[in-house]
Parts: structure tokens; C-alpha cells; sequence
């Protein structure tokens, strides 16, 4: 390796520091640097491990409150077992529930609303299927069968009730 090459890896660590002056490249290094780089960093890692104590210590605490009233017992395990049961009781109802859903009197009330806002929209598009073939037809002056068969309308298309 050449001095540049070797001196660039050095600036790169963060080992010697450069500054260009005029045409020139200057390279220092401070022994006091590295020191005070590294207290830095022995800092940062104490603050580190401070705070990874603290938070480890206020977890264990709040196990121990936690589990107060948690402990093993013929009581507890009875409990557990019946809220097991409860659940899937809980679940087995909401699975037959849902297969009843379709004859739900507010499903149906939501499905017709939603069916006659289908309808409506489908009549007011038919509306301006009509409106352009209309205006088509006093624009160019074609006849009612070749606009529908130029635009591909079907013979029975009108408007739903």
C-alpha cells in the first residue's frame, strides 16, 4: 500500500485527522484524541449499562407484583381450567353464530338498502347510456340500431324496476 492509501484508511478510522490548506494536505494525530475517544465511549457504555440495570431491576419488580396472587394452588388451577373451557365454549358459540348471520334481520335490512343504492346507481348510468346514445343520434344523425351495435348495446337493455 501506498503512504496515501495507508494514511486515507487512517483518516477513515478516525485515527488522524486532515485538513486541505491552499494545495497542500495536512495529517495530525493527537495521542490525547484516542484517550478522550475512548473515556467517550467507556462513558456511553457505563450510561448504557446504568439504564439496562434499571430497566432490568423495575421488570423483576413488576414480575413480583405481578405474580402476587398468582401462586400455585388446587383453587387456581381449577379457575384456569374452567376459563379454558369458558373460552373455547366462547368460541364454539361465535363460530355457530356466524353461520347464522345470513338470516340476521339487520343483515337483511343492510343488504336491501345496499341492493336498492345498486339499483339506483345502475338506472342512473342506464340514464346516461340513453343520454349519449340520444345526443349521438342529433349530433351525427345515426339510427338507434347502429349506435347500439357500433357501442355494443344489447337489444333488452333499459332501465330496472
Amino acid at each position: 500500500m501506498s503512504v496515501k492509501e495507508v494514511l486515507q484508511s487512517l483518516v477513515d478510522d478516525g485515527m488522524v485527522d486532515t485538513e486541505r490548506i491552499g494545495t497542500s494536505n495536512y495529517f495530525w494525530a493527537f495521542p490525547s484524541k484516542a484517550s478522550n475517544q475512548k473515556k467517550r465511549r467507556l462513558k456511553e457504555l457505563q450510561r448504557q449499562l446504568a439504564e439496562g440495570e434499571r430497566k432490568r431491576q423495575s421488570l423483576e419488580q413488576e414480575i413480583k407484583t405481578a405474580s402476587v396472587g398468582r401462586e400455585k394452588s388446587d383453587e387456581r388451577e381449577e379457575l384456569l381450567k374452567s376459563l379454558r373451557e369458558k373460552q373455547g365454549l366462547k368460541k364454539r358459540l361465535a363460530d355457530e353464530l356466524s353461520q347464522y348471520r345470513d338470516c340476521d334481520p339487520a343483515a337483511i335490512t343492510h343488504m336491501r338498502e345496499q341492493t336498492r343504492i345498486a339499483v339506483d346507481a345502475t338506472n342512473r348510468w342506464t340514464d346516461n347510456v340513453f343520454s349519449a346514445k340520444s345526443w349521438c343520434k342529433n349530433k351525427f344523425g345515426l339510427e338507434d340500431s347502429a349506435i347500439d351495435k357500433q357501442f355494443s348495446i344489447p337489444e333488452d337493455f333499459d332501465y330496472i324496476n
